[in-house]
């Protein structure tokens, strides 16, 4: 690959792995530690990611249990919780953090799917946005005497470019929206 290529590859790369890392944290019915990525915890009286405060297993398809390091921690978690867009209610036993996952209802697989897709669209702007930063800063390089051939040459593979991670994305979408709709 072109070195001149690489910035825009990577700036794709990124954009792509920023759209799987927001599809992990929808719940799909199941339970899924990642919907809790964005959750922080205050933890004397810093924001903590509440993987660093305790211990989070999934003991079966539609709970998440959290067992804090500190057993003073609990109302916190519980609170950081609440205040989350989980969008579930967590329980306590006074040792651990139960957070069980209802069963999606149809419509809500719907609008799940129709914000994954919307979010895929979004993505997909972002991968175009970089290619025509790229075909853009190519345009300015005739100037500094490379030939147009090579622009178009550059042109061309930038373009490959995007289609492949367009491809990806479409197929992350596809596999979420799969997962989702699946009862």
């Amino acid at each position: 690959m072109d070195d001149r290529l690489k910035p825009y590859d990577e700036k794709m790369q990124k954009a792509y792995e920023f759209l799987e890392t927001d599809l992990g944290t929808i719940r799909a019915g199941r339970a899924n530690p990642h919907v809790l990525d964005k959750v922080k915890v205050d933890y004397y009286g810093t924001p903590t990611p509440i993987q660093q405060v305790g211990n989070i297993t999934v003991p079966d398809p539609r709970m998440i249990q959290i067992a804090p390091w500190e057993k003073s921690l609990i109302k916190e978690i519980e609170k950081a919780i609440m205040m989350s867009d989980v969008g579930i209610t967590p329980s306590n036993d006074g040792a651990v953090i139960r957070l069980v996952f209802p069963v999606l209802t149809e419509e809500r697989r719907k609008e799940l799917a129709k914000d994954i897709k919307k979010r895929g669209e979004d993505n997909k702007v972002a991968v175009r946005n970089i290619r025509r930063d790229g075909m853009d800063a190519f345009k300015k390089l005739v100037k500094a005497e490379v030939s147009e051939d090579e622009i178009k040459e550059l042109g061309d593979q930038l373009q490959k470019l995007t289609d492949k991670y367009i491809k990806e994305v479409d197929k992350l979408i596809e596999e979420k929206t799969k997962e989702i709709m699946t009862v």
